[in-house]
């Protein structure tokens, strides 16, 4: 079977996998999640029991969960290194850190932000006290990552690699949130438009909003959720 990524919208982290896949070339299939709407309830649950996306059903029929382990397991099979570098490699080791980084400090930073707007019910209160605390968090991993970003045109060199498109799906979280000026981050801010500009993010992009882009070809479909639930989730 073909490996199927279930991604969220709107504005889910695993917009950068997709566009992973679509870069890789290779033959996948996607599955469209509501984060909103479709996951915070048991059937979902069977899937992945934090109820979170990205998860990916791999080829031998595996439910894998985590951005990093869903990009290591994309950088085994390009073998045409269309995103990555060969294993072992100083180049390969930049983008596992790279990746480190973005999925935990960076992403991590943005969560009493998202904690914020979906509390249920609402603490005025609490949720001021969060986006004061959030935007300070963000703020300071977008000083960090501003100051050790490099003169190559991509994170890892003069190539976009897994680290650029998990990076863009969780970036534009910035302008959403309020959370900080993007000029005041002129290197960060850059480095997004280069990454934002390549093909397979603009595909992703699409797909996310509901659109139905030409892309490469790679992508055979969407599977309907309930359809992978059934096929995949454990049973109850």
């Amino acid at each position: 079977m073909e490996p199927i990524l279930v991604y969220g919208f709107p504005l889910g982290s695993s917009m950068g996998l997709v566009a992973a896949f679509e870069a890789l070339g290779q033959p996948y299939r996607l599955t469209r999640v509501d984060m909103l709407a479709d996951m915070k309830n048991d059937n979902y649950a069977r899937l992945n029991p934090r109820q979170e996306t990205p998860v990916l059903l791999t080829d031998k029929g595996n439910v894998l969960t985590e951005t990093m382990a869903i990009a290591a397991w994309i950088e085994a099979r390009d073998t045409e290194r269309r995103i990555s570098f060969a294993a072992g490699t100083p180049e390969a080791d930049r983008v596992h850190q790279w990746i480190g980084f973005i999925n935990s400090g960076f992403t991590g930073a943005f969560s009493p932000l998202w904690a914020a707007l979906e509390m249920t019910p609402p603490d005025p209160d609490f949720q001021a006290a969060l986006r004061r605390y959030g935007r300070q968090a963000v703020a300071n991993r977008h000083e960090k990552l501003e100051a050790v970003i490099g003169d190559t045109p991509f994170l890892a060199g003069d190539r976009p690699t897994l680290a650029d498109l998990v990076l863009i799906g969780v970036a534009r979280w910035a302008e959403f949130h309020q959370a900080v000026d993007p000029a005041d981050y002129p290197r960060l801010a850059g480095l997004r438009s280069r990454i934002e500009a390549l093909p397979a993010v603009r595909f992703a992009v699409a797909i996310e909003n509901g659109e139905s882009p030409a892309g490469s070809g790679a992508l055979l479909g969407q599977v309907p959720l309930d359809e992978v639930i059934e096929r995949f989730g454990k049973k109850v």
